[in-house]
């Protein structure tokens, strides 16, 4: 039945009748995977731990999640801090985001060829504006990316030089970026999508990315350095993406994660795919995010033809498939974070993909991902001290405000440590 769907997703097709052939498929033994109790199991084995309150006899007890600790993020747009959005869009779209969403990456911001289009004409403002209110919420920022070497977004007056002054300016761009953002950016992307093309490598040899993040890290020692590429967990390039990492890490090169891009697959996702594609990258024991995530992604007729809308069918579809996606990714411990590449249709590269329509009107999958997010994986919970005044209570990794016996704090309980001690006495 997958190469069934597989066939199918190599040409645009309607959303229902891809509906109609994923619950054919949920008889059978590959998808029982992805929607059955495994994956419930899963998650609640790797993403919850153990909160032990300590308090006084019998007193009441109320533990109420704050956040996650795994990244539910989005991309944040560059118009929404250059002024080029109109003010009630804007308003309305930072608080959108805040309520959905606890991490973020810049969209175009710092992409070397946006900063300095042309030659010693540097842009930081926008870096900085998204940098200033991330810091004020409290939002881990993703850094995409320092470097990218698909020859296309490579600056023409980079190609126009000779080696040893491209390896010197490639040199001054990762110090700048490293020192100017020391600490201020959560996690980078150091040079994009090199397994589809790395023009640096081209004309520099292949230890330039080994000399990237040495210049970075000189910049900031403790920046953290992901590869990011795409077409990985549809499992078309899952394979060269393995032997590169193998290669990197084999040189030297400082991996603080792998990134993995949600764009290619078509009006849905092929589960046995993307299972694959996780189980293969977890062997690697480093952290994992899916870094820009759109459905429908760029192999469906609708990023063929942006104007096209989804039926009402589609949009359920939609919903549905993107919270199964979710789900998927959620029960493996390596994937700590799944980044969305836009959420509304006024801000979104593939405007049917969004959450929210060009009006703010929630779409079928705001409701489905929030229903997920921030209900069934959110811990909210009620009960009495014992008679030693203890009380356990098993919930999501991330900050939970604790209240007993009229005293309240906060609380970070972490994958990395499983349980948390409290005492409210």
């Amino acid at each position: 039945m997958f190469a069934r769907i597989n066939s199918v997703l190599s040409k645009p097709i309607d959303l229902t009748c891809l509906l109609t052939l994923l619950l054919l498929t949920a008889t059978g033994p590959a998808s029982a995977q992805t929607s059955g109790d495994d994956l419930n199991k899963s998650i609640a084995r790797h993403r919850q731990g153990t909160l032990v309150i300590q308090t006084t006899p019998g007193a009441r007890v109320v533990v109420e999640q704050q956040r996650h600790e795994f990244w539910f993020g989005a991309a944040l747009a560059n118009q929404v801090f250059t002024g080029q959005m109109a003010p009630e869009d804007r308003e309305q779209y930072l608080r959108v985001f805040l309520t959905n969403f606890n991490s973020a990456v810049t969209e175009n911001a710092l992409k070397w060829h946006d900063m300095e289009s042309r030659r010693g004409q540097i842009n930081y403002r926008t870096v900085d504006a998204i940098l200033a209110w991330t810091d004020q919420h409290q939002i881990p920022l993703r850094g995409h990316n320092i470097y990218w070497g698909i020859p296309n977004r490579v600056q023409d007056w980079l190609k126009q030089m000779p080696g040893d002054e491209l390896r010197e300016t490639l040199k001054q761009r990762g110090l700048d970026i490293g020192k100017r953002y020391r600490g201020r950016f959560a996690e980078y992307d150091l040079n994009n999508e090199m397994i589809h093309a790395n023009y640096y490598e081209q004309r520099l040899g292949t230890n330039i990315t080994a000399q990237m993040a040495a210049w970075v890290r000189e910049g900031d020692p403790d920046a953290v350095l992901f590869l990011n590429d795409y077409d990985i967990l549809t499992g078309v390039r899952l394979e060269d993406y393995l032997r590169q990492i193998r290669t990197l890490l084999s040189q030297g090169v400082p991996i603080g994660g792998i990134g993995v891009q949600g764009h290619l697959h078509a009006e849905s996702f092929d589960p046995k795919a993307l299972h694959h594609a996780l189980d293969k990258l977890s062997e690697f024991k480093l952290p994992i995010r899916v870094t820009e995530f759109n459905l429908p992604g760029q192999r469906s007729k609708y990023y063929e033809n942006r104007k096209l809308r989804l039926t009402e069918d589609e949009e359920q579809a939609k919903a549905k498939a993107i919270t199964d996606y979710y789900r998927i990714c959620f029960s493996y411990p390596q994937v700590r974070g799944i980044l969305m590449w836009g959420f509304w249709e006024g801000a979104n590269w593939i405007p049917v993909s969004s959450l929210y329509r060009r009006d703010w009107t929630p779409l079928p999958a705001a409701t489905a991902y929030r229903d997920l997010v921030f209900k069934e994986w959110w811990t909210r919970w009620e009960g009495t001290a014992d008679q030693q005044g203890r009380a356990e209570v098993r919930a999501f990794f991330g900050r939970h405000r604790v209240t007993a016996g009229g005293k309240s704090q906060l609380v970070e309980l972490l994958a990395a440590e499983g349980s948390q001690k409290i005492s409210l006495k």
